[in-house]
């Protein structure tokens, strides 16, 4: 959608982004605050997500959760609220004729929140069956317990259960005056925003009822370690075995580098052509297969998982191995990184269909590092990746020899080392040659 965006900065420590977007018939808001679990005892892991849960629940103005959510929901708006390591983020989407009541509403629970004991119970029980149900998740289980072991920020979801008994409505009541100040808040606003409403939302984030008090936390350190042996979860239940395949490097990815990798990330799982998902699926060795990239303060992380049968998969492992030293050696056709590129670029108009749409391609990074994303710019930036940074960027990802393999099944730990067996020599060959630079 064509929009255009500002930031501004609050005189109470405040900022945010506002995207206009002409003639818009719905409106978003999204607020964030810097106050995941990274903040809280390890003991009181869950202490941020209880908080999430009665955030948007009784306040000041409605004193009772279902209550407000019939009177937000009433013109057949949405509100929703999500907690991770980092932060608290706090969203609506409601048709443009009642934005500003719907805000309203949004703010009241954000800043009155009552925290009754009976709700906190209540919600208590509900985030009981959303760590159980979550536990029944294959890949999240696995990708927890490796991350885990490579020393990330994290905590299976049978480890929080079992903490959950340490938590009290207080520790929560404390948690929110920690962190939410307005010095701590970011909001990414979308809609049909002109002049009039601009003021009136600079006016009504100025005047927020929050503490001009505390600071924007800075996001933890987290160094990842090198896994020597295979991370093994024994399931007897599940048929076929579940793996990851996960490869840091030592520093943040600059934008070029995360473009290229980006781009043959793309070209080898994300469609049923591409180098590793398609040849396997010509041979009839898997459905489906994920990879992606993520980043922390310190690392940048790339990672490929899927679900096989025992007996597919040394002939998976040797596909995932010989396509990306075929990436690194430099063996890629111009034409499939053209190919590429054209399917990039059709993603791209397409994510940005709808305001929600729009909203997103810039709140993920301007909450994680405060970078305006130049939207229009994207592209450009596409059409400029080059083969030379790609095997850069691909080889530099393995070169700092820092990896986990994972595997959750009935296969055997044996069988399981023998799988990572296969992919090892993807860094060791690049840590030697990493060495001996």
């Amino acid at each position: 959608m064509r929009h255009t965006v500002s930031e501004i900065a609050l005189s109470n420590g405040g900022k945010g982004l506002l995207i206009h977007i002409p003639n818009a018939s719905v409106m978003t808001f999204d607020i964030n605050f810097r106050a995941g679990e990274f903040l809280v005892e390890p003991d009181k892991w869950e202490v941020p997500h209880l908080m999430e849960h009665i955030v948007l629940g009784a306040n000041e103005l409605i004193p009772k959760s279902r209550d407000f959510q019939a009177e937000l929901e009433r013109n057949g708006a949405y509100s929703n609220a999500s907690t991770s390591i980092y932060d608290i983020t706090y969203e609506a989407e409601c048709a443009d004729f009642e934005w500003d009541r719907v805000l309203d509403l949004l703010l009241v629970a954000v800043t009155r929140p009552l925290f009754l004991e009976e709700e906190f119970r209540a919600e208590y029980g509900n985030v009981q069956e959303e760590m159980a149900s979550r536990a029944n998740n294959h890949f999240r289980r696995l990708s927890l317990e490796m991350r885990k072991e490579l020393g990330l920020l994290v905590k299976t979801d049978s480890e929080r259960l079992k903490l959950m008994h340490n938590i009290t409505v207080d520790d929560v009541r404390n948690h929110y005056i920690k962190t939410h100040t307005a010095k701590n808040m970011r909001f990414v606003i979308a809609g049909d925003i002109n002049s009039r409403r601009r003021e009136q939302l600079q006016t009504l984030f100025e005047t927020i009822e929050l503490p001009k008090t505390g600071r924007r936390y800075k996001l933890p350190h987290e160094r990842p370690k090198r896994l020597n042996g295979v991370t093994y979860i024994r399931n007897k239940t599940v048929e076929n075995l579940y793996f990851y395949i996960d490869t840091f490097m030592k520093r943040r990815l600059s934008d070029p580098e995360a473009d290229a990798l980006n781009l043959v990330n793309t070209m080898l799982t994300e469609t049923l052509y591409s180098k590793i998902l398609g040849t396997a699926r010509e041979r009839g060795l898997v459905y489906g297969m994920s990879s992606g990239l993520s980043q922390t303060r310190d690392v940048s992380n790339w990672w490929f998982g899927a679900q096989v049968s025992a007996k597919n998969a040394p002939a998976l492992m040797n596909i995932i191995n010989s396509e990306l030293r075929k990436v690194m050696e430099g063996q890629i056709a111009d034409e499939d990184i053209e190919a590429t590129k054209q399917y990039s670029l059709g993603r791209f108009q397409r994510s940005a269909q709808t305001v929600s749409g729009t909203a997103a391609g810039y709140s993920g990074r301007y909450f994680f590092d405060e970078i305006v994303e130049d939207y229009y710019n994207i592209p450009s930036r596409i059409n400029a990746v080059k083969k030379d940074l790609i095997v850069d960027i691909v080889c530099s990802m393995f070169a700092d020899n820092i990896w986990g393999f994972g595997v959750l099944g009935d296969c055997g730990k044996q069988f399981s080392e023998q799988l990572r067996g296969q992919v090892a020599s993807l860094w060791n060959k690049n840590a030697a040659v990493s060495e001996l630079n």
